[in-house]
């Protein structure tokens, strides 16, 4: 009686062994696949937060050009409140020039009355407009950041950050390279999302910190424009009772 079964096929051990090698690299062309999909969702995630920061480099450089055009609008109410306040001098001096027109004695009046120390306009403060110490902290904060903001707009950029972008990973301590991946270039990825999220939270606090002074900024501009609006109703109707007592000579 032979040893080998009937059903013995010849070539069965050849079909396992295919199957063995298909199965092992199937499994090898599925770690490939999971490989590159983290490797691409982490350059997707890398490229979303330099995009953010970017973004948010814009608006710091908007809050700090219309931080300038507010300073220059309170320069501005500043100059318009010294004429306001020059005007009412010399209105003050015509009236008592028309005193001494007017009558004779008022004419004495003045001639003998002693003459008042020449000054300058009422200011209000101090003679120069400055913006407030808060907003010009901010700006300065913001200002720093101007390189930046170069270095990370798209039509901007220099060439050199391009190649460069993932240099800084040999420059991490080495605890700090225990906490991400073994992977060098998804290491990589991992340290400049962080990176990109650090200065974020950074570009934040100075938006809130520039939204803070132009908040104060404002409010004193308020208080500024009530002012000169009180002075010049005043100064409104000192003309107009200066001009009706000059229709009277």
């Amino acid at each position: 009686m032979s040893a080998v079964p009937r059903s013995y096929n010849p070539f069965a051990e050849d079909d396992e062994a295919d199957a063995a090698g298909a199965s092992g690299a199937g499994e090898a062309d599925r770690q490939r696949f999971l490989q590159q999909e983290v490797l691409r969702r982490s350059a997707a995630s890398a490229d979303s937060t330099a995009r953010s920061l970017s973004l948010l480099y814009e608006s710091e450089r908007i809050g700090v050009a219309a931080s300038e055009e507010l300073v220059r609008q309170g320069e501005a109410l500043k100059r318009t409140e010294q004429m306001v306040d020059k005007m009412d001098q010399d209105l003050k001096t015509s009236q008592k020039h028309i005193n001494s027109i007017k009558s004779v004695w008022g004419g004495l009046v003045n001639y003998f009355k002693a003459k008042p120390p020449e000054s300058k306009p009422e200011q209000n403060g101090a003679p120069e407009y400055y913006a407030n110490s808060r907003l010009k902290e901010a700006m300065m904060s913001s200002k720093e950041q101007e390189s930046k903001y170069q270095e990370s707009h798209p039509n901007l950029r220099k060439l050199e950050n391009s190649d460069n972008d993932f240099s800084k990973a040999d420059l991490v301590s080495s605890v700090e390279r225990g906490s991400y991946p073994k992977n060098q270039q998804l290491r990589a990825y991992h340290q400049k999302i962080d990176t990109n999220l650090d200065e974020m939270s950074s570009g934040l606090s100075r938006l809130k910190n520039l939204a803070l002074g132009l908040q104060t900024e404002i409010e004193e501009q308020d208080d500024m424009l009530d002012r000169l609006t009180r002075k010049v109703e005043t100064l409104d109707i000192n003309i107009k009772n200066t001009d009706k007592r000059v229709r009277q000579l």
